[in-house]
């Protein structure tokens, strides 16, 4: 038996090459707890857990992911068997309420010390793999008009994105719809643009917001309503003349079933932390796509780890109408794998190796730890300023 020696958690604060601006907070740095669950037999496996702007979007942080694994999980799993991911989820969910991110990170460890022990890549304990590459578009969230169509010119030249997302909802509704009129108009039929209002409007303004977006040529609306108002989102999915996606709204798969018995959304965003785990963000899709709902691959910024897994999941999904944005990576200005993740003609190539298909950058990840003692010097000046 492939006992479970130990779970190792890190906080990791990687920049950013450019401030992330959302609707509720501004990011300069992704902050992960990365996992890694060590076993008797040699294998270990890797994790990620990784929120937008902590606190200010959602209900976990990244302190709190690590406590949670390091105090509730560590407990429950050290000693018992790791080839068993599905009963050792169920023991978690069973003693711990909520926390999906931290569950999430578990989960992903688990897996990939099956998936490597065997010898096949993550994507085949979840179905394998229908897709090798996966089409990835790029966030533009400087709120600057002339700065986000020169990044997005950028892209398409290099053949890196093609498909954009503009982060709106802090500014008046008429401004934003400028903003990405005028992006749209600059990158032209090559180019698909969508918005990410992550909560910000109320339902009047999202009526009046659709239509001018669709004037404006844009292709999509991700959550534009704050998440608990199912009902608004489904008024709102029936008479929009442009898409409307659920996102903040799916926290796993009692959400998703009620979202799509009303129709609250022509899109679900998959994001395997909102739903607790690669098994229940499969699950999530599974009822999209019975109810003839669109498949995206989103993300909560996560960093390679994070990333690589969401890939292995997206890969087994037959189609995905809206794409993904597993970008997180490339947000960051230092990357912590030994060999970073392939990004190249508009897409990602999903790891072939076994479990993640990745291998960390031991030296790099310690530079970037929280707790190593330059880097705590460093954050406690800071917070006494």
């Amino acid at each position: 038996m492939a006992t479970i020696d130990a779970i190792d958690t890190w906080i990791v604060d990687v920049p950013t090459i450019r401030p992330h601006v959302l609707s509720m907070t501004s990011i300069s740095r992704q902050s992960m707890v990365i996992v890694r669950v060590r076993c008797a037999d040699g294998v270990s496996g890797l994790g990620e857990g990784t929120t937008i702007g902590g606190l200010a979007y959602g209900d976990e942080s990244p302190e709190s992911i690590k406590l949670t694994i390091d105090t509730y999980f560590a407990p429950l799993l050290v000693g018992a068997d790791s080839a068993m991911p599905a009963a050792l989820m169920t023991r978690l969910r069973q003693n711990v309420v909520g926390n999906h991110f931290a569950k999430n990170a578990v989960e992903t460890a688990l897996f990939d010390c099956v998936a490597r022990r065997a010898g096949v890549p993550l994507s085949d304990l979840l179905g394998g793999r229908q897709h090798d590459r996966l089409p990835v578009l790029w966030t533009l969230a400087s709120g600057d008009t002339a700065k986000d169509i020169a990044e997005a010119e950028a892209m398409i030249a290099a053949r890196r994105h093609n498909v954009f997302k503009l982060k709106i909802g802090k500014r008046p509704l008429a401004d934003d719809v400028a903003h990405a009129g005028a992006i749209k108009r600059a990158l032209g039929a090559g180019a698909s643009v969508r918005v990410d209002v992550n909560q910000a409007w109320d339902e009047q303004t999202a009526r009046k917001g659709a239509r001018m977006l669709g004037d404006a040529g844009i292709d999509l609306i991700e959550q534009p309503l704050p998440r608990a108002d199912r009902a608004g989102m489904a008024r709102l999915a029936a008479s929009a003349p442009i898409a409307i996606m659920a996102d903040e709204a799916l926290r796993g798969t009692h959400d998703a079933f009620d979202l799509a018995a009303i129709r609250a959304g022509d899109a679900f965003s998959i994001k395997a932390a909102q739903a607790g785990g690669l098994i229940a963000a499969a699950k999530v899709a599974a009822i999209a796509e019975a109810a003839h709902i669109g498949l995206y691959g989103g993300t909560m910024l996560e960093g390679s780890v994070g990333t690589a897994a969401a890939a292995h999941l997206c890969s087994t999904f037959a189609t995905l109408a809206w794409g993904t944005e597993l970008f997180g990576p490339l947000l960051q200005t230092e990357e912590i794998l030994a060999t970073p993740l392939e990004y190249t003609d508009f897409a990602l190539t999903v790891p072939k190796g076994p479990g993640l298909g990745i291998e960390l950058d031991e030296d790099k990840v310690r530079h970037f730890r929280r707790d190593a003692p330059q880097r705590t010097v460093v954050m406690l000046n800071q917070a006494a300023r």
